[in-house]
């Protein structure tokens, strides 16, 4: 998969992430503190899909219109440790291949996904 790991994203699902083979760039080690917008953008154009605990990109994922091969995966999680936070974010991005064309809400015990305007359900 591809990722585009906002600069709150926690460095140690990122590496997990890598190390899976997935592709993950991550805003803290080229963009840091650049704006959501920005952000956004960039996932549009390299078609990969956010994942942050920043719950601005709701809104602006839609207002944005983002295509189908984007998406955002926002994680409200609210763990007793960030260890146990971490695990519960690499679980469920690894949990599923259909962030594309979706926003999705991680919470502790459950996994909200809806379709982003314009992306058509596949059949």
């Amino acid at each position: 998969m591809r990722f585009l790991a906002n600069e709150n994203f926690p460095g140690p699902v990122v590496q997990a992430l890598r190390e899976r083979g997935d592709d993950v760039a991550w805003v803290a080690d080229d963009m840091r503190a650049a704006r959501d917008e920005e952000v956004l953008a960039r996932a549009q154009a390299e078609g990969r899909i956010v994942v942050t605990f920043d719950k601005d990109f709701g809104e602006l994922a839609f207002k944005a219109g983002l295509p189908a091969s984007c998406g955002v995966v926002l994680f409200r999680l609210t763990g007793s440790s960030p260890n146990q936070d971490n695990a519960r974010a690499l679980a469920a991005l690894t949990s599923r291949q259909d962030w594309a064309g979706h926003f999705a809400v991680v919470q502790d015990d459950r996994i909200r996904i809806r379709l982003l305007p314009g992306v058509q359900e596949k059949a």
